[in-house]
């Protein structure tokens, strides 16, 4: 009966001290390796995604080295609205370097510049047109007098700015009453984007 009731104790501490272990495992030890387990998931997913990024990176960049020739082509022909003031000011400037005054100097409206299925681009200017424009051509009109050595440096000035500007009319008279002056009247053009100009 003796060894009976000392077995039993055994047994009792036995069961208790694995229930106490379940217990404290189930609420203290389970939750930490749970909690870890989901960090080093989430470490491992972040190392998948670091190397998905890196290779991403390499093909972004050997994507945008392919595009950057067609990007800096670009970016000399069109204007932004910000350009065209600056423009106006590079005029302005180039005018007075050369000792040349400024007696007009405007800029026309906008117009929308499409490619109506032909060969030829064609300029148009209703509202349709202007939703389909490629892009628009901006004319600017100037009226400058001076020495004619001091108008060809203006235009060489004007010339070699980084952007593209298109000299579409120049016309030249020589001033009778002034000797060695010239009066020039002319419109440049520059090429603008349609999300700039619409």
């Amino acid at each position: 009966l003796m060894s009976n009731k000392k077995l039993l104790i055994k047994f009792g501490i036995g069961f208790v001290s694995i229930l106490i272990f379940l217990i404290i495992y189930y609420f203290f030890v389970s939750p930490t390796v749970k909690f870890q387990n989901e960090q080093i998931s989430i470490m491992n997913e972040n190392k998948n995604k670091i190397e998905e990024f890196k290779t991403n990176i390499v093909t972004l960049k050997k994507t945008i080295k392919k595009l950057e020739p067609e990007f800096k082509k670009n970016s000399k022909l069109f204007h932004s609205k910000k350009e065209v003031e600056d423009l106006y000011q590079n005029i302005s400037n180039f005018a007075l370097a050369n000792g040349l005054s400024i007696v007009n100097l405007k800029k026309a409206d906008p117009v929308a510049v499409s490619n109506s299925n032909t060969e030829n681009s064609s300029e148009i200017e209703n509202n349709e047109g202007q939703q389909n424009a490629l892009y628009f051509k901006i004319p600017v009109e100037y009226e400058i007098m001076g020495n004619f050595l001091g108008y060809l440096k203006f235009k060489r000035s004007l010339a070699s700015s980084s952007k593209v500007i298109n000299f579409d009319k120049e016309e030249i008279d020589v001033l009778k009453d002034v000797q060695g002056k010239v009066i020039s009247k002319g419109t440049i053009s520059i090429v603008g984007l349609p999300d700039e100009y619409k």
